[in-house]
């Protein structure tokens, strides 16, 4: 086993590479490896559950998933290029997940110190959603741009999280016809899909709280969103999307 003065600030990628022969299987599609010391409460606690939850046609969309669970991590130099630290690095720089693909298979790497189990949850279901959104070419996602068309032409208020929600203001500010299929328009749904995306998967696991404010896209358009992914990313047996699912 590497001492942590040799692993100080090495690179999520040569991270990954230098323990890929130290994953434990979790099932035939996952394995992990932690650099941290997990009880079984905690191995269920941070990935059992959590993946037991993914939606089997999420589960099935690479050919191994590989998790690794570190104490810190920090940004590094030019995008995603972050770097694993075992000493806490300052706020400005401290980010919670990484991931890659490597051919047909998923990386991701999760900082673990100082976190809840709350929001690792939501780290999770998030690095997830951006790995779908960015990185796989599924068809039956096509059809979530036209659903933010709908909105946009009947001036729906709102979005799911932060992100999306700045984006949307700089396509109505920027772009006169703001449903045409611009660059605009593509990183705005892009991000709307993952905020939406990490939502429903983050709901499927937890009993989770949409939070209200002025920002919040209305109910019964946010519940078309997640209709729409509960057709497309059906959840696993047991689990359910919506409250009248779990009484049936």
């Amino acid at each position: 086993m590497s001492t942590q003065a040799e692993l100080s600030k090495i690179s999520v990628q040569d991270f990954a590479q230098r323990f890929s022969q130290e994953m434990i299987p979790l099932n035939n599609r996952f394995s992990y490896f932690s650099a941290v010391p997990l009880g079984e409460e905690e191995v269920k606690e941070f990935l059992q559950d959590p993946i037991s939850a993914l939606p089997p046609n999420i589960q099935n969309a690479f050919a191994h998933v590989y998790v690794f669970l570190v104490p810190y991590l920090e940004k590094g130099i030019g995008k995603r290029n972050e770097v694993v630290t075992f000493e806490k690095p300052d706020e400005r720089n401290q980010v919670w997940s990484a991931h890659f693909m490597s051919g047909a298979d998923a990386i991701f790497v999760f900082a673990v110190k100082d976190t809840t189990a709350a929001d690792y949850h939501y780290t999770f279901y998030r690095a997830f959603a951006t790995m779908i959104a960015e990185e796989l070419s599924i068809e039956s996602l096509e059809r979530y741009p036209e659903l933010l068309r709908e909105e946009l032409r009947i001036r729906v208020h709102g979005e799911v999280d932060e992100e999306s929600w700045q984006l949307k203001q700089s396509l109505l500010q920027r772009q006169s016809d703001v449903r045409r299929d611009t660059k605009l328009f593509r990183n705005y749904a892009r991000q709307s899909l993952v905020d939406t995306l990490t939502l429903y998967l983050h709901g499927i696991c937890c009993d989770i709280d949409v939070e209200t404010g002025p920002r919040q896209i209305p109910s019964r358009y946010l519940r078309k969103r997640l209709e729409f992914l509960q057709e497309v990313f059906p959840p696993p047996s047991g689990y359910a999307v919506f409250p009248e699912d779990l009484q049936q």
